[in-house]
């Protein structure tokens, strides 16, 4: 089985998720420095089906939880549903206003 390697591509503004070799799935940000909007995830469409998008989703939250210094806002509507499904995570949210 491949390695599985995850990053933050902070120059890009993008966490990335790597098998291999193979770039499978990013997920792009904008970063203004108090909150991070998580604005697409994208899997390449020969890997879909295989989780990737949930996995870079939770590794990049995780990332900003143990940060602490951002509150997330998801725009990506596939970032969006991951929280729904994902209460526990609710409370690096934004607040809407």
């Amino acid at each position: 089985m491949s390695e599985t390697r995850f990053a933050n591509e902070t120059d890009a503004s993008r966490y990335t998720l790597h098998v291999g070799d193979d770039l499978v799935s990013a997920l792009d940000y904008n970063d203004d420095g108090r909150s991070i909007a998580l604005t697409r995830a994208y899997t390449v469409p020969t890997f879909r089906g295989h989780g990737y998008a949930a996995e870079i989703v939770a590794r990049a939250v995780a990332e900003l939880e143990e940060r602490g210094d951002r509150e997330v806002i998801p725009v990506c509507w596939y970032v969006a549903e991951w929280f729904d499904r994902h209460p526990e995570h609710a409370g690096i949210l934004k607040p809407r206003v």
